[in-house]
């Protein structure tokens, strides 16, 4: 019988070290960086110092600057391929994500050059987030288990255990459990600007 591989975490300590390696790699001044993104110079130090990795909406705006992709931030060891098999106990779990309490597992880790970022998202019963995400691109967000609340732009939805919503990303939204219960979704985020194969 084989050995189960036991699960593997992200260490969110780590990102901002990967950030900055990566921008002084490519040359780019953290003045440059803010003006590419649009974030403060101040607002990126921190996040390069920090122990808490930012937002997946402010890292896809950071990978796509610098030219790399999320999981390469994230630490993922990408061999070239053109096929990803993740099995359910083996995705990478960012849980505690800023002050958010959301869960973020990795579902395509090992495939380079992504034009989508897959995760399963597990929404916190409660949480401190008061700030919306913002960021270039499209989701596709399906609830696989839970209830949430989810607003876009001017708008809240109630989404049920397998409602799918299809949206801009560049338009402010944030999604919230309902009840006392955790809600879990299939998340999609488009990355326009990946660097394919």
């Amino acid at each position: 019988m084989p050995t189960k591989k036991p699960r593997q975490s992200i260490d969110e300590a780590e990102i901002g070290g990967r950030i900055k390696a990566f921008r002084t790699e490519k040359g780019i001044s953290l003045e440059s960086l803010a003006q590419q993104t649009g974030f403060t110079k101040g607002y990126l130090s921190k996040v390069e110092k920090s122990k808490k990795a930012p937002p997946v909406s402010t890292l896809g705006i950071l990978a796509r600057s610098l030219g790399v992709s999320i999981s390469s931030l994230l630490g993922e060891e990408i061999p070239r391929t053109s096929f990803c098999l993740v099995r359910k106990g083996e995705r990478p779990v960012m849980t505690g994500y800023g002050t958010s309490g959301y869960a973020y597992e990795a579902l395509a880790q090992q495939y380079p050059g992504k034009f989508m970022e897959p995760f399963v998202l597990t929404l916190p019963t409660k949480t401190n987030r008061r700030k919306l995400f913002q960021h270039e691109g499209q989701e596709i967000l399906y609830v696989l288990k839970g209830k949430m609340h989810f607003r876009h732009g001017s708008d809240v939805y109630i989404l049920n255990e397998g409602d799918c919503a299809y949206f801009d990303s560049g338009i402010p939204h944030l999604g919230e459990s309902c009840d006392s219960e955790e809600t879990q979704c299939f998340l999609v985020i488009h990355a326009p600007n990946g660097r394919g194969r």
